[in-house]
């Protein structure tokens, strides 16, 4: 299995394909019986974890051949053990993750704060936040698993999307901490993992299945077919849903500290969410894709019309004050999850046209943390015989598990770089990639003003499993 992304960089870049970190495995880590050595840890029992072993795999030497694909090494799953490492946005994470699942430290530094004084995410200012706890954070996750570098079998990193400048904090990290210790590192698609880590909690979840990845830059429909293969049924036009959620609560008034999700929600169980009758987006387009840009300028007119001052905090407002919020927030969040429910539904009766046999839908990301839109969405998803599967919220949200969870699946089948150099020189150009698609589009919901927006987008995930599929298969064919 390894073998097919060998070959893959010198194709790539011929397309100006990048593959960077999560294709390109070198000759040097090519799996082999003969060059695996089992590398076998004690580790003391934590709150976490009360395993006494973990296995592990590192080459003792450097081979040039590559296992037939019917005999590739399978690794002991179980030993696997993954530090994932997740800074794409507003906050820093880390959390190490053994192969059958079990979570043996996950920490998150939030920048809150900042969400708060900035009114959102502040790319240079995140960045800085990133950098100064990015440490604490990796070294606090290994000691909370009672783990060192050592005892790793990989490190896995988000390199899109996301803010690049947030990005490279955390790719700087994972490089330096695999270079140390001469670990395998895995890059990671964001979204692919949002919706992966639902696999670790749901043991029934097996591809295909379907996900609605709804965050505060995300708003996409994919039918899953296998691991790194995607169609994307619908995505934004212009704005995703959080983003809505967060400007709504700001120009409410609402603590962001919070983030916008979980303070617009909470005001709207106190109010009519029929009083105020905006208007769900895109009734007339017959696809699955969305847009929040208008229904935004409709929550923005009627806060205007009832003379709401943002600068007001709803905590001091007054009873009539605060019930017109209670109103706006309640009218807005069942609007917005209406046009979710609408196109879920289009976008189901397409997926199984594809993949009849499809039993679940993931629902993932930050949004997928507020309980009105879990419980609106269970009702389309059972009306269409399916399971919802949603995470936890504190797996909904950004988060490291996430991250070395979609590693270990990409590890277990020969997607991952070689260790990097111990030291990089300065000049060194990261893989980044801040517009990274998940999926390839499906002809019938292909958007006109989405295929605009195509500037500086790198090949998606799909398309360069794909290629790297071909080639595997030419060479064999060869042969």
């Amino acid at each position: 299995m390894v073998r097919r992304f060998l070959t893959l960089s010198p194709v790539i870049s011929r397309l100006n394909l990048n593959p960077g970190i999560f294709l390109a495995a070198s000759p040097s880590l090519r799996l082999q019986r003969q060059n695996l050595k089992p590398k076998i840890s004690i580790i003391s029992p934590s709150s976490a974890s009360t395993f006494q072993r973990t296995r592990a795999y590192t080459t003792r030497t450097r081979g040039s051949s590559s296992l037939p694909r019917s005999e590739s090494w399978k690794l002991d799953d179980d030993g696997l053990v993954v530090l994932g490492i997740e800074t794409s946005g507003d906050d820093t994470a880390a959390a190490v993750v053994r192969g059958n699942g079990e979570i043996l430290s996950q920490v998150i530094s939030s920048q809150a704060e900042l969400l708060a004084q900035y009114g959102g995410v502040a790319p240079k200012q995140a960045e800085e936040a990133h950098s100064r706890v990015i440490d604490k954070v990796v070294q606090d996750a290994l000691d909370r698993a009672n783990l060192t570098e050592k005892d790793l079998a990989a490190v896995a990193v988000t390199i899109g999307p996301g803010l690049g400048l947030c990005l490279r904090v955390g790719v700087q990290k994972a490089r330096r901490v695999a270079g140390a210790f001469n670990l395998p590192i895995v890059g990671v698609h964001h979204m692919e993992a949002h919706a992966l880590v639902a696999r670790l909690v749901e043991h029934e979840l097996s591809f295909p299945f379907m996900a609605l990845l709804i965050s505060g830059g995300h708003n996409i429909i994919v039918l899953a077919h296998e691991l790194g293969q995607y169609t994307q049924l619908g995505t934004t036009v212009d704005d995703a849903i959080g983003e809505a959620f967060d400007k709504t609560a700001k120009w409410l008034g609402l603590d962001l500290r919070r983030s916008g999700g979980p303070a617009v929600e909470q005001l709207a169980l106190e109010g009519d969410s029929k009083s105020v009758m905006f208007n769900v987006p895109m009734k007339n387009h017959k696809d699955c894709n969305f847009s929040y840009a208008g229904l935004k300028t409709q929550v923005r007119l009627a806060i205007e019309a009832r003379e709401i001052d943002a600068k007001c905090p709803v905590s001091s407002a007054t009873k009539e004050d605060r019930r017109n919020r209670a109103d706006i927030a309640a009218s807005f969040q069942r609007v917005a999850v209406l046009h979710l429910e609408e196109k879920c539904e289009r976008a189901i009766d397409w997926a199984l046209k594809l993949e009849p046999c499809i039993k679940h839908m993931v629902v993932s990301g930050g949004v997928a943390s507020n309980q009105y839109v879990r419980s609106r969405l269970n009702n389309i998803v059972e009306n269409k015989n399916l399971k919802l599967v949603c995470p936890p919220p504190s797996l909904c949200t950004d988060n490291g598990v996430m991250v070395a969870w979609t590693g270990l699946e990409h590890f277990r089948v020969g997607r991952f770089d070689p260790p990097p150099p111990a030291i990089e020189p300065d000049d060194y150009v990261y893989d980044l990639r801040p517009r990274w698609p998940l999926g390839e589009e499906y002809a019938q919901g292909r958007s006109e003003a989405r295929s605009l927006r195509t500037a500086r987008v790198h090949p998606s995930l799909t398309s360069i499993i794909r290629a790297a599929d071909s080639l595997h298969q030419q060479t064999q064919t060869s042969q």
